[in-house]
């Protein structure tokens, strides 16, 4: 099974998101896509909820990054949501915990965009 992507806005922050597994091919094809809509529509904030992903590989973590790479250079800011399991080990073990702000929940993430 492949990633679920649905995305929804809450004023000014977009909000992805994703259930699944996040592997090569369809689903990081799909993210990579979803975040550059947001961008071409002047979307800044966006929020990654990964709390129903069951699994991402190596291949879904270049594409986080990708996805952060893109937002920031376009002069915005990406948080992530939820990460637990299999996500979080992969990005405590590549060091990206560093890079990425992680939130427990939307709520907090949303907040803690610039006003």
């Amino acid at each position: 099974m492949s990633a679920t992507i649905k995305t929804r806005e809450a004023g000014d922050v977009s909000i992805v998101e994703v259930t699944g597994r996040v592997t090569l091919g369809e689903a990081t094809g799909k993210l990579r896509e979803t975040v550059r809509e947001l961008i071409n529509k002047g979307r800044k904030y966006i929020i990654l909820n990964l709390a129903g992903v069951e699994y991402m590989d190596s291949a879904g973590l270049g594409e986080l990054v990708g996805a952060y790479t893109t937002v920031t250079n376009n002069g915005g800011q990406l948080k992530l949501v939820g990460v637990g399991g299999r996500t979080l080990d992969l990005l405590q073990v590549t060091k990206l915990l560093t890079v990425f702000e992680c939130y427990d929940d939307e709520a907090t993430a949303a907040r803690s965009f610039p006003k």
